[in-house]
């Protein structure tokens, strides 16, 4: 399937490269729909890449890249339901969640994420699956679990421990401030900060010159230089669960859903 069109996502392979364009507003936040797409691209990807040497995210929102997981989603959802089942609910998305990431993170292309705006919660992590990050002046990144009782979910942690040193990790984790694209290229998570607006035609033009390459030379680079952490990635599962059941989070989720900002996930 060379293109695809849907409700959350949509993609096109075309000239050796794969753009995955995300276009569900408010921000592209990640629920089942999301999921569902997702799902499809990853197991699109073994047949897109045998005719492609890159990929490349993006969104077509003004709002930005993405917000992360979908909180309304998941607060109504586990009100409906036994605790027990809303875990096991819980633990099944993200178990699917990781086998996404998981394929896009050792997909024989290089990937490309190019981003704008909020890219924030699981919308980081998205991008963080990429081999590199195009970040336009006015991108943001925050991972703010931490007000809701939680943890990153969608394999955050391992992934900023694989790719920066502790230091940063414990900074974005610990106080859910969010990093501009200055900063974010300054502690090496943003391999390129561009003009506002321009992340994704400077992707478009990386990608063009990685098509230049031998791309097994860039396969085996890729598997040699990184390895995907997947014994941290459950434990990251384990721990999501073990807090999911907390009164903090039910609160803090009960908050967000009730809150009248237009923007309620912003620091």
């Amino acid at each position: 399937m060379h293109q695809f069109q849907g409700r959350y996502l949509s993609w096109e392979a075309k000239a050796g490269v794969i753009e995955v364009a995300l276009h569900r507003e408010p921000c592209n936040e990640i629920g089942l729909l999301a999921l569902e797409e997702l799902e499809k691209l990853s197991g699109s990807l073994d047949g897109l890449a045998r005719e492609s040497d890159a990929l490349i995210v993006h969104s077509t929102l003004n709002s930005g890249f993405c917000a992360g997981a979908d909180l309304r989603e998941l607060y109504f959802r586990s009100k409906e339901m036994e605790k027990a089942r809303a875990v096991s609910g819980v633990r099944d998305f993200l178990e699917r969640m990781h086998k996404v990431l998981n394929t896009i993170d050792a997909a024989p292309l290089t990937t490309i994420a190019a981003v704008h705006g909020v890219t924030f919660g699981g919308g980081f992590e998205l991008a963080l699956v990429c081999d590199l990050i195009i970040a336009d002046k006015m991108a943001r990144f925050c991972f703010p679990e931490l007000r809701l009782g939680l943890v990153p979910g969608f394999g955050g942690i391992p992934r900023l421990k694989r790719d920066l040193g502790n230091g940063v990790v414990r900074d974005l984790l610990l106080t859910g401030r969010s990093f501009n694209a200055t900063k974010a290229q300054a502690v090496g998570l943003v391999s390129q900060v561009v003009a506002e607006g321009e992340a994704l035609r400077v992707a478009r033009a990386t990608a063009a010159q990685l098509g230049k390459f031998d791309r097994r030379t860039a396969i085996a680079a890729k598997k040699f230089i990184k390895p995907i952490p997947y014994h941290e990635l459950k434990q990251e599962i384990d721990l999501f669960c073990q807090l999911f059941v907390e009164p903090a989070v039910e609160a803090g989720l009960r908050k967000f859903v009730e809150s009248t900002d237009a923007l309620p996930y912003l620091p």
